[in-house]
């Protein structure tokens, strides 16, 4: 691995048993929790703030947009495995989808990791996104990766880290033309969720491959891909349909953290807000409907 990284880690690993109950019920709580990934050139850390929740082949509801929903094959093996290890599949021959695996081994649920927040290492995930100076982003060169051409500035991304290797990355803005000034919030938002936002852009951000990660034991702490959690509480998340599927499209096992930037997909997302306590699920108030009923009866 090169130098040593522990000390740089955020948080602490994430206990098994968390991963071993049902996926429906995992998934809203995975929000929140730090994605982190040792390699030789930094740590890169993102927080989850968007999943997709799949149903294995035991569940009492179908789900045939689940990979296992025809049972174990050579490709989705790890997924009948035990919890907590890394699904990682290829999708359009080039780009990777990150997933967590859930419940007892033989039952098969997983979780789709859809969008992370950075929060370490993020000039290197632009390097490895290939980010160029052309606004907001280009992947036509890597020279320049990590700068901004805005109207009348030049600006590059700065990370400070907070009370010592361990502490809380902060990330700005810098003009690197000289001149001293604030930058706007929204269009700096804009700028970061092309880092970590959807799916494969995290897998590339965050430098994940089949062949490198799938399969790793997320819970390990000599693997160098891992869960972990720094204290982070989410009580309220927004409950959507899944999206980029043409199978069970209705079911709603889409979890994000409200009004969050970095949620991949529309920025206006229809759904319902439910509130998380303990095990359970308090619905948000609200006018009663057959669909909002089948989705307590889910999550």
């Amino acid at each position: 691995m090169g130098r040593n990284h522990k000390e740089q880690l955020l948080g602490r690993l994430m206990k098994r048993t968390f991963f071993e109950a049902p996926v429906e019920h995992v998934a809203p709580r995975l929000l929140g929790k730090l994605l982190v990934h040792k390699t030789r050139g930094g740590v890169l850390a993102g927080r989850i703030v968007e999943v997709e929740a799949y149903l294995g082949p035991h569940h009492e509801t179908a789900d045939p947009a689940a990979h296992s929903h025809r049972g174990p094959t050579p490709r989705n093996e790890v997924m009948f495995g035990p919890a907590g290890h890394a699904y990682v599949y290829a999708i359009y021959g080039r780009y990777y989808c990150m997933n967590v695996t859930c419940e007892k081994t033989g039952r098969a649920g997983c979780i789709l990791v859809r969008a992370l927040e950075p929060v370490a290492g993020m000039e290197l995930m632009a390097r490895n996104r290939g980010l160029s100076a052309a606004p907001p982003f280009s992947q036509k060169t890597r020279k320049g990766w990590g700068t901004f051409d805005v109207p009348g500035r030049r600006l590059r991304i700065s990370q400070k880290t907070r009370n010592g290797s361990g502490g809380t990355a902060h990330f700005s803005l810098v003009a690197t033309d000289g001149r001293d000034g604030a930058f706007d919030k929204t269009l700096r938002d804009k700028m970061l969720r092309e880092l970590t936002s959807g799916p494969g852009r995290l897998c590339q951000a965050m430098g994940l491959t089949r062949a490198g990660h799938n399969g790793l034991d997320l819970l390990d702490p000599d693997s160098p891909l891992q869960v972990r959690d720094d204290g982070m509480r989410v009580s309220r998340v927004l409950v959507t349909r899944r999206i980029g599927i043409s199978h069970a499209v209705d079911l709603p096992l889409r979890f994000a953290l409200p009004d969050h930037p970095h949620v991949s997909g529309a920025k206006k997302m229809a759904g319902e807000c439910i509130f998380l306590r303990s095990r359970s699920v308090l619905k948000a108030s609200g006018p009663t409907s057959k669909s909002s009923e089948r989705k307590s009866l889910l999550i």
